[in-house]
């Protein structure tokens, strides 16, 4: 692939995060299903993840992230010129969740979509805004992973059920000086390895019926063993490959963020790095494997404990169903971001309104 050279690079200028309050330890799930929290931990390094409660929607946790992202940064939703949503747990098949949420955001006329690319969902939405960006063709871009897990697992499969958990985590975009920003990215997938990590049905291949229901085919099926050697392998060469191109070396790394699917994963391709435990950023002992939303929400914690500063080289790695991976470089873009208790976060429940009519002026409705 040719690489052109950068005109306008994007940086990221602000995080959100939310995690919905329910909190369902390794001890909640030892009552329902056949495993430890010392079973667990060793395997995972999950202690505890997030899981929704009372009705709360996908579209909801990426509207409360995305609301705080923008009063960090001092903006209205009308600035947007995009908003991209990684998401395998979209509120509707269609209309998208970014749908929904530039409506509840109130970002009416800005183009939106879902990228559904499972765990590298985020990494995929983001290569996008960038893209957007470096072309001119927007200049300010909200980028979301947001997800509910929870409504995908096998309760009765405990190598899987412990994994996930629920949260949304966005960034904003848009376009800064060099050095600072997005400096390269690299996507990909490989559809021949799809039955290692997949959901059977619910597509227009096994619609709805009392079989695949009863079968548990609307449910998270993986072959773990084979995952794990595969994203080992290939977060590793990814790794490789950006910093070698950009003339980085391991130990110049401010902060390596990968995605939180299983601490021995991480830990494998960390090691194989060279990588020091002071470069690297974890939450997953706190939240699971949220799938398109543990970057994200990653990059919230790293910045607001201060492991990022203005300057320092950034790398995030992704692997995930498809297969898919993907991986970004860049130069972090922004002094210490404000706290959320220190600006003022819109906190009305949405704006959608059942009164729209065609015709008329849209925005103004």
């Amino acid at each position: 692939m040719v690489r052109k050279k950068i005109v306008r690079r994007a940086g990221i200028v602000s995080v959100g995060k939310y995690m919905p309050p329910n909190v369902v330890t390794n001890f909640d799930l030892e009552k329902i299903v056949d495993t430890s929290d010392e079973w667990i931990r060793e395997r995972t390094g999950i202690i505890e993840r997030h899981m929704v409660k009372n009705g709360e929607k996908q579209s909801d946790l990426a509207l409360i992230a995305s609301r705080e992202a923008l009063a960090r940064a001092g903006w209205s939703p009308k600035d947007l010129d995009m908003i991209i949503v990684g998401t395998v747990t979209p509120d509707h098949i269609f209309p998208s969740s970014a749908n929904l949420l530039a409506g509840k955001l109130g970002a009416i006329g800005a183009p939106s979509y879902d990228v559904l690319a499972a765990c590298s969902g985020f990494l995929y939405s983001l290569w996008q805004g960038v893209v957007a960006i470096e072309s001119g063709r927007a200049d300010r871009v909200l980028v979301v992973g947001s997800e509910i897990m929870s409504t995908l697992i096998n309760w009765e499969d405990r190598s899987t059920c412990v994994l996930f958990g629920d949260g949304a985590g966005v960034v904003l975009l848009k376009a800064v000086d060099a050095p600072y920003g997005i400096h390269d990215m690299e996507i990909g997938s490989d559809g021949r390895f799809y039955d290692l990590l997949h959901m059977k049905a619910g597509g227009s291949a096994y619609p709805a019926t009392h079989e695949t229901v009863e079968k548990r085919m609307h449910t998270l099926y993986m072959e773990g063993s084979e995952v794990f050697k595969l994203a080992v392998r290939k977060m590793t060469e990814i790794s490789e490959s950006l910093l070698e191109r950009n003339r980085i070396r391991p130990e110049q790394l401010g902060c390596f963020i990968a995605h939180q699917a299983n601490i021995r994963i991480i830990d494998s391709t960390t090691k194989r790095l060279r990588l020091k435990p002071n470069q690297v950023y974890n939450n997953i002992d706190k939240y699971g494997n949220t799938t398109s939303a543990t970057i994200p929400t990653c990059l919230y914690e790293a910045e607001e404990q201060g492991m990022i500063k203005k300057g320092d080289w950034v790398l995030l790695i992704s692997f995930g169903a498809g297969l898919t991976w993907g991986g970004i470089l860049m130069k972090w873009a922004v002094d210490r971001l404000p706290k959320t208790e220190e600006v003022a976060v819109d906190t009305v429940s949405d704006v959608l309104s059942t009164k729209l009519r065609p015709g008329g002026d849209w925005a103004n409705q």
